[in-house]
């Protein structure tokens, strides 16, 4: 099982990746447990609910694990958790960075929130490019930091989609490195 994660700030991609990826490889996607918490509680999170987002996030990580898809693709892990949780509230508990320092990923896709519009739908809180360059460091730096293996993508939605496919298909040792429209 390769297991691939999709990373970075709002509005730059990361779910319809995870979907386009998905329609060329197959593999099994874990969407964003927060989103589901958001809708569910219909209000903002707290500081307080970190914990439960938190382990949301996991059990849907580890079900999907459990199931041994060939790729796992995850819309988003603990990574998210812990910056927003530092950004909306100065603090994150520390557990949240040992159980993602425990975890294996494979591959990650750094996404750079320039070049695409930001689209807000209810939920997102940073319209400003600043701000969402802000994360995007701090996930680098993260990554960096912690030796977890990344490639950054960046360019209009043609080309995010066409460097991921390709990042995917030499993920999996796929022929189909090109991954161009119709392939």
């Amino acid at each position: 099982m390769k297991v691939l994660v999709l990373t970075g700030p709002e509005s730059s991609g990361k779910s319809w990746l995870a979907g386009e990826i998905q329609a060329r490889f197959g593999g099994v996607v874990v969407g964003e447990y927060v989103r589901h918490f958001i809708d569910e509680q219909r209000r903002d999170t707290c500081y307080a609910d970190i914990a439960e987002i938190a382990r949301g996030q996991l059990a849907w990580e580890d079900a999907a694990r459990a199931a041994e898809p060939s790729l796992l693709i995850l819309d988003t892990h603990l990574l998210s958790n812990m910056l927003w949780s530092h950004c909306l509230f100065g603090d994150c508990p520390d557990w949240l960075e040992t159980e993602l320092r425990a975890r294996h990923y494979d591959q990650h896709l750094l996404l750079d929130p320039a070049g695409v519009p930001w689209f807000g739908d209810g939920q997102r809180c940073q319209p400003q490019l600043v701000e969402r360059q802000a994360f995007h460091r701090a996930c680098r730096d993260w990554l960096l930091r912690n030796g977890q293996p990344f490639s950054e993508l960046s360019g209009n939605w043609s080309e995010r989609r066409q460097a991921a496919l390709a990042q995917v298909a030499a993920l999996l040792g796929s022929a189909d490195q090109h991954a161009g429209p119709g392939h």
